[in-house]
């Protein structure tokens, strides 16, 4: 499939922004996210001092705070190296909004080198590390399906790549939803400021997630997954909900584990 922007040659080194939910909720896909880049012979560097991307603070109306944030995470990263981050709403923020955010700042032509070396962790995987799915092994059988959240898909142009590596797995079925494209009402401080409308819409995600039959949803960003496993988990659903990244390196592992010695 032909990618929406240039593909880096392979790296010898990248960065690893980890996001702030997968710091507090998902550390699993973090770790999955590191691990996979490692196992394509990349050496990963996480810089202790990162936070967040700033965009809670952009989104809510208060870019000064937002680029100060930002700034930090310039400190953090500040080799010439590609920055692999396990959220496409996370690299959208940096990639696509950081050099809009510095406009007309003093250091807006860093804001630019920054954002262009962003790259999301499914995009990156298939494209730069030519991940082999085959070398996983055929067993256990999987059902699951794929959500692939606003962000990934409409603004880093992220979506075939990842359900390419599922389908390529031995024994994995990935069932489609009936909408994939729409939102599962997460939306950051949407879900907050707007809660009924944010739980008809999660309602109406898990209703599609369901009718699949999979067994399991996978996406790659979790504030997704963190409003729609809450929302499964509520109504009493027996559908797992995983990174991506936990899922694809999980398969992996079992592959590596199995190899005899």
């Amino acid at each position: 499939m032909p990618p929406a922007r240039p593909v880096p040659p392979k790296p010898e080194a990248v960065y690893f922004f980890a996001t702030c939910l997968v710091d507090l909720f998902f550390p699993a896909a973090g770790l999955a996210g590191m691990e996979l880049l490692r196992a394509a012979g990349i050496t990963v560097i996480f810089p202790p001092g990162q936070t967040c991307c700033g965009q809670p603070a952009a989104n809510s109306g208060f870019p000064a705070e937002a680029r100060r944030v930002a700034r930090q995470q310039f400190a953090a990263f500040p080799a010439a190296l590609p920055i692999v981050v396990p959220s496409g709403s996370c690299a959208a923020m940096m990639h696509r909004h950081y050099p809009a955010l510095f406009a007309g700042q003093p250091d807006q032509a860093e804001a630019e080198a920054f954002a262009d070396r962003v790259y999301e962790l499914t995009w990156f995987l298939f494209h730069v590390c030519g991940f082999d799915p085959e070398s996983c092994p055929p067993d256990p059988p999987a059902r699951v399906t794929w959500h692939g959240s606003c962000h990934a898909q409409r603004e880093m142009e992220v979506d075939a790549e990842p359900q390419a590596l599922l389908r390529a797995l031995p024994a994995v079925e990935l069932l489609p939803l009936k909408r994939p494209g729409e939102c599962c009402g997460f939306g950051g401080t949407f879900c907050i400021r707007q809660p009924e409308i944010s739980a008809a819409m999660v309602s109406d995600k898990v209703a599609d997630i369901v009718g699949t039959g999979a067994a399991e949803v996978l996406s790659a960003d979790c504030g997704c997954l963190l409003n729609i496993t809450g929302a499964l988990d509520k109504a009493g659903i027996a559908v797992r909900g995983r990174h991506i990244a936990e899922f694809l390196w999980e398969r992996r592992r079992r592959s590596t584990a199995e190899k005899p010695s």
